[in-house]
């Protein structure tokens, strides 16, 4: 199993040079496809403020700069995909309603790429990141600086359909890794579970993993932080979201922990 297509959605603008050129890191590793995606900010949504039958000056001058700063942007992601070099490059920019664009190319793709900062809930992306991750389930991967395909990566398994998707869907980039290690902390889990049965059901699929039990009860998400950072892992690979979505953003819970962490690079399924 391999990946054919990788998508990035850009703003446009030059904060999109990093996740770009980690999106291209990864498609290049499976020769495929990189699908650089400009979502501009849409008109759409200045709809409701502007009145049934009604434009205005200022509500003319706000779609004008719009359909300006869209062009702009998407020649802005024209230039950086072109500069990357890479010949599997494909360039789309998407048009009103934009939401519904970004998420069928979103299910025409393998693997979503984000950056640190949409991860965390900020910039123009933030709600589509949320929006693909969790209502679209698409696999995610927040790529932060030195991600590299062939790196160390570290599973955290709880035994849970959510982590066990993200294992299932991470194969092809598992099988890249310098190393693999399956992490978990049974202690701070109300499911039972077993390492060595995922070793296992890797060791059958060709990856040869390793086990670290983490000890103690208290936040799942910062014993595998703990535990990333004590074997060099520039990878962590982990379900999203495994309680409903209010209670997590109430609460918290280890998906949060990871976004907001300074740890590796995160492949997330939900």
């Amino acid at each position: 199993m391999s990946w054919a297509r990788i998508m990035v959605p850009l703003a446009g603008t030059p904060n999109d040079q990093g996740v770009l050129t980690s999106a291209a890191t990864l498609a290049a590793a499976f020769n495929a496809e990189l699908a650089c995606v400009h979502a501009p900010a849409d008109m759409a949504d200045l709809m409701p403020w502007m009145g049934e039958g009604f434009m205005g000056g200022v509500q003319v001058t706000a779609l004008e700069s719009l359909k300006e700063a869209a062009q702009e942007g998407a020649k802005t992601v024209g230039k950086m995909a072109a500069g990357l070099g890479y010949g599997r490059t494909r360039v789309i920019s998407l048009d009103s309603p934009v939401w519904a664009g970004l998420a069928m190319e979103g299910r025409l793709s393998d693997v979503i790429v984000f950056d640190d900062a949409a991860a965390r809930g900020k910039g123009p992306l933030a709600e589509s990141f949320q929006q693909l991750v969790a209502d679209e389930q698409r696999p995610i991967l927040v790529a932060r600086p030195g991600f590299r395909t062939d790196g160390v990566a570290l599973i955290a398994w709880d035994g849970g359909k959510e982590a066990s998707r993200a294992v299932r869907t991470a194969l092809p980039l598992l099988e890249k890794a310098s190393a693999v290690v399956v992490a978990g902390a049974p202690a701070a889990s109300s499911r039972a579970f077993e390492l060595d049965r995922l070793v296992e059901f890797l060791a059958a699929r060709g990856v040869k993993a390793g086990v670290r039990a983490l000890e103690g009860s208290g936040d799942a998400g910062s014993l595998l932080l703990g535990a990333a950072k004590d074997v060099n892992a520039n990878l962590l690979v982990a379900g999203a979201f495994g309680h409903p979505r209010l209670q997590e953003f109430i609460f918290g819970g280890t998906t949060r922990t990871l976004l907001n962490s300074d740890g590796p690079s995160l492949f997330l399924s939900h």
